[in-house]
């Protein structure tokens, strides 16, 4: 018998089992990569360490609690970062960030935010973690949005403030979030005219508004659709663990105008915390980040 290929029983049969061991190896590869891809950021020890809340007066390098005059009887407060090279009179980039909802290894906090702190490394940008405003109970929700016109109130008071009298960038401010905080990065963010004006860019890690439907209103395609029409050209960089693609096709058919960069990251742990690491994709973003301050 002779093949195709003009090669005798014995060459087939060779070949066959070459084949057979090439595919064994692939699916070996594949099944473990996934399991690799889950431990490999515990196998790293983190370059930076988000510095510890202190209740003092904003300073360069410390990591500050702070509470608007009208929220002084309450728990509800933010986080304040000012870089270690700030000086008075000098304007900054300012990163703003909402936590994810407190599940697992998440807290649902200011306090246990990451990504602006290892986006800018502690330096040349302002840090501002602001809450999920929950009136009724007079603290900062650490799930889902509390009161959103509370919240938004707030984040554009607590904006000006720190534009006024800290050096922040109005025409230089990014918001960020992980999980909860992306999706807010435009349900927030994105609510209306007027907080919708203040962002250069955005960053979104860990879900996205529009994606599925969660238990609170306004979370459907429609509800999520208006809101995205308010990002205009504006840029978001959007992550996730494992793979980006879901929300990468649902953007491609929402808002195929967009001006989107997507990044799908090695590991599997749902975490803001990668940022600490010296990763091939905090670079990535470092980049983009980078890119967006210059002038257009």
């Amino acid at each position: 018998m002779v093949s195709y290929f003009g090669q005798d029983d014995r060459s087939i049969t060779s070949m066959e089992q070459l084949r057979i061991f090439g595919i064994t190896v692939c699916v070996c590869i594949c099944l473990v990569l996934p399991a690799y891809a889950q431990v490999k950021l515990h196998q790293l020890e983190p370059d930076l360490q988000v510095p510890e809340v202190v209740f003092e007066n904003p300073t360069p390098g410390k990591r500050v609690q702070q509470v608007p005059e009208s929220y002084q009887h309450t728990d509800i407060h933010h986080m304040l970062y000012l870089p270690t090279d700030w000086r008075p009179g000098q304007k900054y980039p300012v990163i703003v960030e909402y936590a994810g909802n407190a599940w697992q290894s998440s807290l649902g906090t200011v306090e246990g935010s990451a990504l602006g702190y290892g986006i800018s490394g502690g330096r040349g940008v302002i840090w501002l973690c602001l809450p999920f405003v929950d009136v009724v109970a007079g603290n900062n929700a650490k799930t889902w949005w509390g009161d959103v016109d509370a919240t938004i109130d707030y984040c554009l008071s607590v904006v000006e403030d720190i534009c006024t009298n800290y050096g922040g960038d109005s025409s230089l401010l990014f918001i960020a979030g992980f999980s909860r905080g992306a999706i807010a990065c435009n349900y927030i963010a994105l609510h209306n005219d007027e907080i919708a004006s203040l962002w250069r860019g955005f960053i979104c890690h860990s879900h996205y508004d529009g994606v599925r439907q969660w238990d609170y209103s306004d979370s459907d395609p429609i509800s999520a659709s208006d809101r995205l029409e308010r990002l205009k050209e504006r840029p978001q960089f959007v992550s996730h663990e494992v793979s980006v693609d879901e929300t990468k096709d649902y953007l491609t058919k929402a808002y195929p105008q967009g001006d989107f960069t997507f990044m799908s990251l090695t590991f599997a742990e749902h975490t803001d915390k990668w940022v600490l690491y010296d990763l091939p994709e905090r670079d990535t973003l470092r980049v983009w980040f980078s890119s967006q301050l210059k002038d257009e």
